[in-house]
């Protein structure tokens, strides 16, 4: 397919994105090109927009961002079979080596080569997007496409969330993002007797409530430890799920964990961020780094959960067309929304 397409693009360094005209990529052998539906804004993208340290380390401009997306197959390169013109799909994230260990042992959110779309190399926000056929996921085509244009988040949400039993136990979520509230859904869903969600956003809270939680509380404002009664909780939480990326919240996770408990972190921790891993041995916790999604049994139980009746609609909050991105991250910046959505149909 020749010709020229329109994308969001980090063009130099700074704040902003700008859209511009750029060729439509080729696919070549083992590849497979995707016309984009809808996109969400993920805070990656934010971190991007807002052009922070993260973004000063880890970005090359010029880089076509996003990397959550709905769409379909436009075109099939070379070599690739079980995939069809029109097939509605979106796409994992991570792109791997397949030859490490962890990808040779079935570990690939592992990989230590992982190239990130829209991080390491060009990305979804643009009319079409060109992906290793390994990478495509094939999608329900009743499941709500605005729904679809997040998977990847719901994806980061549901490895975490189920990386322990929560069958029965009560459930701690510092981090009421959307990825946090999303974790409140699958957790209550899949069979948590409480689940306690924190922030000092009460915006964010409200949506966590609409989507599930027993409890919100703005840590801000009220003790984590005075909800123990109410809910039964006498020993401390089973699980902890740490969203938020605060060392202030990991350190009270962990003091509010029972013995024995596990907590599975999937914020990403300021440098120079302390522990006292004098309570997690003496407590006897378990911490599992989480990142990305499980390639791809992720994705199977994902999928699973909505076609079963998992309801993530109330977390879209802002519908745009992709030419009105910056209302879009303004939406975001301002701290009260939930997924936003981009429109590339029309």
């Amino acid at each position: 397919m020749n010709g020229v397409m329109k994308a969001i693009m980090k063009t130099e360094k700074g704040k902003g994105l700008e859209i511009r005209e750029v060729p439509i990529p080729v696919p070549g052998v083992g590849e497979v090109l995707i016309k984009i539906r809808k996109t969400a804004i993920c805070g990656t993208d934010l971190h991007i927009y807002n052009w922070d340290p993260w973004s000063e380390k880890n970005i090359q401009p010029p880089l076509i961002i996003g990397h959550e997306y709905v769409g379909e197959i436009a075109e099939i390169g070379p070599g690739v079979t079980g995939l069809e013109i029109g097939e509605r799909v979106s796409g994992e994230g991570h792109i791997v080596c397949h030859q490490c260990r962890n990808c040779r042992g079935g570990n690939s959110q592992w990989c230590k080569h992982t190239k990130g779309v829209g991080v390491n190399r060009d990305g979804a926000f643009a009319e079409y997007i060109c992906i290793p056929a390994s990478n495509v996921i094939p999608i329900n085509p009743e499941i709500d496409e605005d729904v679809v244009a997040f998977f990847d988040a719901y994806g980061n949400a549901t490895h975490t969330a189920l990386m322990f039993d929560v069958v029965g136990e009560d459930v701690l979520i510092t981090g009421a993002g959307a990825i946090g509230v999303m974790a409140a859904a699958i957790c209550k869903r899949n069979g948590a007797r409480s689940v306690v969600v924190t922030d000092m956003n009460d915006y964010r809270l409200s949506l966590a409530k609409r989507m599930g939680a027993t409890e919100v509380i703005n840590v801000g404002r009220e003790r984590i430890e005075d909800k123990f009664v109410a809910h039964r909780i006498v020993e401390g939480f089973d699980v902890g799920l740490e969203m938020s990326g605060s060392p202030q919240a990991l350190s009270s996770m962990i003091k509010l964990m029972r013995n024995g408990g596990k907590i599975a972190m999937l914020g990403i921790l300021s440098s120079g961020a302390n522990v006292d891993f004098n309570d997690v041995i003496f407590k006897g916790l378990t911490l599992q780094g989480i990142y990305g999604r499980r390639m791809y049994e992720t994705w199977y139980k994902m999928m699973a959960m909505v076609e079963g009746g998992l309801d993530l609609s109330p977390i879209i909050t802002h519908r745009f067309h992709y030419t009105d991105f910056d209302k879009g991250f303004e939406a975001m910046n301002t701290g009260r929304s939930g997924k936003v959505i981009l429109d590339w149909t029309y």
